[in-house]
């Protein structure tokens, strides 16, 4: 029973990151920090256009499908693409920021080398962190493939029903539901009654199975019409909570 959630926060914390950095670099050298701040701007579509082309295309349909020739190819395409349109901005920053007067410009960004260097320092640092993100991320979901994998090796629900052990194929169950100090799992053919808790059962079954309310947990291969607000598991009708219904949305979704 996992979620996941995409985070941009991310991307957006890094890159205003990047402004302020190179704002205060050109604005030191500048003597300008307006200037500085347009100047960046203007660079920026670049950096971010460099930077997301080699970590999204160049990367994941070459280097990681190990066509090392095709991406050493596009990679100084790319590099020499990106240098043309350094140059572009450099001659607009020339026209508008410096009043056509080449000497006002910055000793930094009159260096076409230099700003080569800062951009491609720029991409791999992000690409850098993004591989450590990823890397994070793909240990997460292993570890949450291994521990479901570990739950499905029963293929029951293991409770304590009338002081004896019950064990009950996952397969039977249609839902479970809480009603106040006791819960009752309710299976193709009978209603198992025990003093478990729904919230401690949880985190024991696998993902097949989700919370839509406070008091019911759902088997979602059973589900035979969904609505925005109920679900049709079997022939019975259940409500989902108010607070549950973006979470099972989602969860649907990725599972379709």
């Amino acid at each position: 029973m996992n979620k996941k959630s995409e985070n941009i926060n991310y991307h957006i914390g890094y890159w205003i990151f990047v402004i302020l950095v190179l704002t205060r670099v050109f604005g030191f050298s500048w003597g300008n920090n307006t200037a500085a701040f347009f100047f960046v701007s203007m660079l920026l579509p670049i950096v971010l256009g460099t930077s997301y082309f080699f970590n999204y295309v160049l990367v994941p349909k070459f280097y990681l499908t190990k066509k090392y020739q095709k991406f050493a190819f596009y990679t100084f395409c790319m590099a020499i693409i990106s240098v043309y349109l350094e140059i572009i901005i450099l001659v607009i920053s020339y026209i508008y920021l410096v009043n056509l007067s080449y000497q006002n410009l910055s000793p930094n960004a009159t260096q076409i080398v230099l700003l080569a260097v800062i951009v491609y320092l720029l991409v791999f640092i992000g690409s850098f962190l993004l591989m450590m993100n990823q890397i994070t991320e793909n240990r997460l979901v292993i570890q949450a493939l291994l521990d479901d994998k570990e739950k499905m090796k029963k293929s029951f629900l293991e409770i304590i029903s009338n002081r004896k052990t019950t064990k009950i194929p996952y397969d039977d169950i249609v839902y479970i539901e809480s009603l106040s100090n006791y819960i009752q799992v309710i299976t193709v053919k009978d209603q198992i009654v025990s003093k478990e808790k729904i919230s401690n059962l949880c985190s024991r079954l696998p993902d097949v199975f989700l919370r839509i309310h406070r008091s019911f947990i759902i088997n979602t291969d059973r589900i035979k019409n969904i609505s925005s607000d109920e679900v049709m598991v079997d022939d019975v009708f259940l409500t989902i909570g108010r607070s549950y219904r973006k979470a099972v949305k989602e969860s649907l979704n990725n599972n379709n």
